[in-house]
């Protein structure tokens, strides 16, 4: 099982200090800008730790509040030190990194930073003395400036400034620069002349970038010993200089398979190429390539006996030459995977699930289109097969929904693989922190995306933790989001059936206190149109029975809600369900439930005293629907209202004693032994109508309810009994000369039970 090990004190008080900035670190000044406390001084260990945890809450957490002002608590190096900072997409903007100038960064990633400009890249020439590793992937814009920055904004709206492209921008300077990431720089960039300062590069990643000539490696053939060319349309020219870079240890001239623009083909020359010149190489990724010629050992000279990573029994011939095994090998999308001897320790693929998942951790950070499909083989591992690695799995699965939590594709393919990873097969595998991991990413897809594919897949995760115990820690979120998936006019009906089956599970067996909040969200309402759309369409399905379910929940002990039911129209449907649907036996039992927690409020009876109302009631009295649900119920109902007493009954029709007659019928009819279908967490409501004679029928009706749970569910009715002090008010019950002899006698019975 997963460790359930709290996290370390340093993370719980990053946690603690970003969401309560104003009560640790620091002051508000003029009510809007962030200042930092003057006698604060603070480590780069902790500075960088605030910043990147920072980043991960705006990108992760939907309820953490970013401060316009952050970065500026990161000024002045005399009081925060920063070293190592990751940044990410839209969180981080120019005045941000210009907040920052003065810091003494070794490692600088940016990821994604699409609103970062050129004034960005005259900032990183402040840190030019100390960089050592800078990522600028994705950051699309920041070779972009506007050609005629200034003016007023009436001017803009006129005639918007043009973006123009930099081009006299290099790193000269950068005596320091080590590791360098430029992938999916914009067209136009001339990279040579950008680099041509760097004198001892030992890392260059050009994801994504067409060049046609990369001669100029060669300049750091001496240092260079990693080179990452993915997506890049090669040539026999470019393979001709890689092979000529012999310190390489890391080589990636993988592809996505599915861009139909690349014309180069792997052939068996080229792998023999890279073997004989790169000697010290460790790590190579092929995957998405096409391979020209067969580069495989024909099946009858293979050696035969177990999986082998020995050079000497390589199935993929080129590889036969190697020293040793490659610590890595990407085959991801390639035939090579499904070979019999692969010499290397860890290898990306498609043919089992530890291919798959090496995949995915190699791929997540910038690769999402690979990363969807990976996952999407997961899914299917963990759908027919049964996935070996769980805990490792649900881990990358997790970082990858993190990571790229606006890309449809990985949500999409995601959700759908933590519903198989968190079903009840490897529920005992799980720690609790690790299934707060998965709520967590879960919550986040169904706020970003509205998509229904990715809403079901989110729902039915849920499905797979216990409701409510397991999403308290989330719980005003998750009905939050649920509702605003109801409240949608167009809907998917089989999201809506298991979005009303969680909000049922969600409000049942919880505090008071949940309840009045979830009633405040617009639960009531929400369930109450739900069923006038269902009965508009003369339809009585899960969704109706669950929806009166959720009433009857969430009005348990709960007046507010009860009288929100009443407001908005409950009883007007109530009666018109009745009508519609007569023999619909579980949502009669619903309906029932649910007035029955009305008629706990004595300040909301005088709303049920009507002759229609009464008649119905008294009606359902006879009624055999579900065992002696419904008319158990509807005597429940029946019986707080009896309790006000003969100048309550503002009635003529039916009369009250007509009325206690048949009650006294209908309990007298029920078998005691009868297993219910009800779930009592308080007995409050029962006990109250012990202690006094003004409706006898009442006090047997209580008698019997607490004699019929106590003795076919002794185990849990009885504690609650004696908790409640149930036995006191049933001694002093039986010494009343107002109750009947059989409501005495069944009062014994409750005791001895005890």
């Amino acid at each position: 099982m997963a460790s359930d090990s709290p996290e370390s004190l340093m993370t719980l008080c990053t946690d603690y200090c970003l969401r309560n900035l104003e009560g640790t670190l620091c002051y508000l000044l003029d009510n809007e800008t962030l200042r930092l406390h003057p006698d604060i001084f603070l480590p780069s260990e902790i500075c960088d730790k605030l910043v990147n945890e920072y980043v991960e809450l705006v990108k992760t957490d939907s309820i953490f509040e970013p401060h316009e002002s952050f970065f500026t608590l990161f000024s002045d190096p005399r009081s925060t030190r920063l070293a190592r900072i990751h940044l990410r997409e839209q969180i981080v903007q120019d005045q941000d990194l210009e907040a920052i100038r003065k810091q003494d960064l070794v490692e600088l990633y940016l990821t994604n930073c699409e609103k970062l400009t050129a004034k960005s890249l005259q900032t990183l020439v402040s840190f030019s003395h100390t960089l050592i590793s800078l990522s600028l992937f994705g950051c699309c814009n920041i070779f972009y400036e506007e050609e005629n920055p200034g003016g007023c904004e009436d001017d803009c709206l006129v005639n918007p400034t043009r973006q123009v492209l930099v081009k006299d921008f290099t790193f000269e300077g950068f005596s320091r620069l080590r590791f360098l990431n430029l992938g999916r720089l914009i067209e136009g960039v001339n990279v040579e002349t950008l680099l041509r300062p760097l004198a001892s590069l030992a890392a260059l990643d050009l994801s994504g970038i067409q060049l046609n000539d990369v001669g100029f490696l060669t300049q750091w053939k001496d240092s260079l010993v990693s080179l990452v060319l993915y997506n890049m349309d090669l040539s026999e020219e470019h393979i001709q200089v890689i092979a000529q870079l012999r310190k390489l240890r890391h080589l990636d001239i993988s592809r996505d398979h599915l861009s139909s623009y690349y014309k180069f083909k792997l052939t068996r020359r080229v792998l023999n190429l890279f073997v004989e010149n790169l000697v010290n190489l460790t790590s190579l990724d092929i995957s998405g390539h096409t391979m020209l010629e067969n580069c495989t050992i024909p099946s009858m000279e293979e050696k035969m006996g177990q999986t082998s990573i020995e050079p000497a029994k390589s199935s993929i011939a080129p590889f036969r030459g190697l020293k040793r095994p490659l610590q890595f090998l990407g085959l991801f999308e390639t035939s090579l995977c499904r070979l019999t001897h692969i010499p290397a320790y860890k290898v990306s693929g498609d043919k089992n699930e530890e291919q798959v998942l090496n995949a995915i951790e190699a791929y997540t950070e910038h690769r999402p289109e690979i990363t969807s499909r990976a996952i999407n083989l997961l899914f299917d591992i963990a759908r027919i097969e049964r996935c070996s690695q769980l805990l490792r799995a649900l881990q990358l699965v997790i970082t990858a929904l993190k990571c790229h939590k606006d890309d449809k594709n990985i949500q999409v393919t995601g959700s759908a693989a933590l519903f198989y990873l968190t079903n009840s097969e490897y529920r005992m595998e799980q720690s609790v922190k690790l299934r707060r991991q998965v709520i967590q990413v879960v919550l986040n897809g169904m706020e970003s995306y509205q998509e229904v594919t990715v809403q079901r897949n989110c729902c039915l995760t849920l499905c797979n933790f216990s409701i409510p115990e397991e999403l308290e820690f989330q719980y005003r979120r998750v009905n939050e989001l649920l509702l605003n998936i109801l409240n949608q006019s167009r809907q998917d009906e089989s999201i809506q059936r298991i979005a009303v089956h969680l909000c049922n599970a969600l409000v049942c067996q919880v505090d008071n206190d949940h309840k009045e909040a979830v009633g405040k969200m617009g639960f009531v309402m929400t369930m109450l149109k739900l069923i006038q759309k269902k009965l508009a369409d003369k339809t009585c399905d899960q969704v109706m029975e669950f929806s009166w379910s959720a009433l009857w929940n969430i009005t348990d002990e709960t007046p507010d809600n009860c009288e929100m039911f009443l407001n908005y129209s409950g009883m007007k449907l109530f009666l018109e369900c009745l009508k519609e649907f007569p023999e619909k036996q579980e949502l009669h039992r619903n309906m029932l439930g649910l007035l029955g927690n009305v008629a706990e409020v004595k300040e909301l009876r005088p709303q049920l005293m009507t002759s229609q109302f009464i008649s119905v009631f008294s009606n359902l009295l006879e009624s055999k629907a579900d065992g002696i649900e419904v008319s158990y119920n509807a005597c429940g109902v029946l019986s707080h209202i009896m309790f006000d007493g003969p100048e309550a009954w503002g009635i003529c029709e039916p009369h009250r004693e007509e009325v206690v007659k048949r009650m006294w019928a209908a309990i007298q009819s029920w078998d005691i032994n009868s297993r219910r279908n009800i779930n009592y967490r308080s007995f409050e409501p029962i006990l109250r109508l012990l202690p006094q004679g003004i409706s006898p029928v009442s006090q047997h009706w209580a008698t019997w309810a607490l004699y019929n749970l106590v003795s076919v569910y002794p185990d849990k009715y009885c504690p609650l009994l004696i908790k409640e002090g149930g036995i006191p008010l049933l001694k002093d019950m039986i010494k009343m000369a107002s109750a009947r002899q059989e409501t005495k006698e069944m009062a014994r019975m409750n005791i001895k039970e005890r």
